[in-house]
């Protein structure tokens, strides 16, 4: 049996970093969901992108990938709902985590830039495009309204991933990742 190279293969640390960040993306949609959602889910402000985002930042678009879509799915068992899961919006949140390691890794300038340039790509293609097409059959032409409230959400989310990064500790943690 052949051994792989270790740059093809993912790292415990990576995974468990990923599983950490998809446990939190799940516990801050839950809360979100269940105390600031307005208008039966059609205007809910939630930051459960966030960590998505930071995985597709800290180890690319595949690993964002993967926890996007663990997100959604492991977000959708521990609902309430009745419906079956919305594919389209799962794929929403994989381009979410994507979008945003495909852009860290194309942007070599470091600091702000690279974390502004891959969080709003990354909300622009995951949740207000693709996302907003899979909850189309739901709300109809009312979805259109989480465009501007994702453009809020967005960079708020950006806001705090530029000060999570600028933050001595938490660059030390992300170098040895």
């Amino acid at each position: 049996m052949k051994s792989q190279s270790t740059s093809h293969r993912i790292s415990v640390r990576t995974l468990t970093c990923a599983a950490m960040l998809t446990a939190l993306s799940i516990v801050i949609g839950i809360f979100c969901k269940n105390f600031l959602n307005f208008g039966q889910g059609l205007f809910r402000i939630t930051f459960e992108n966030l960590p998505i985002i930071l995985s597709g930042l800290l180890f690319g678009p595949l690993v964002g990938s993967l926890v996007g879509a663990a997100t959604d799915l492991v977000s959708y068992l521990l609902s309430s709902q009745t419906y079956p899961p919305n594919l389209i919006v799962t794929v929403g949140a994989m381009l979410v985590g994507a979008v945003s390691g495909l852009v860290a890794r194309l942007v070599r300038r470091p600091g702000n830039v690279r974390i502004v340039l891959s969080g709003a790509c990354a909300h622009l293609v995951g949740s207000m495009i693709v996302k907003t097409i899979g909850l189309y059959q739901f709300y109809g032409i009312l979805v259109l309204w989480r465009i501007p409230l994702y453009l809020v959400i967005a960079s708020l989310e950006i806001l705090v991933l530029c000060h999570l990064f600028r933050k001595g500790v938490f660059r030390k943690l992300t170098e040895t990742v």
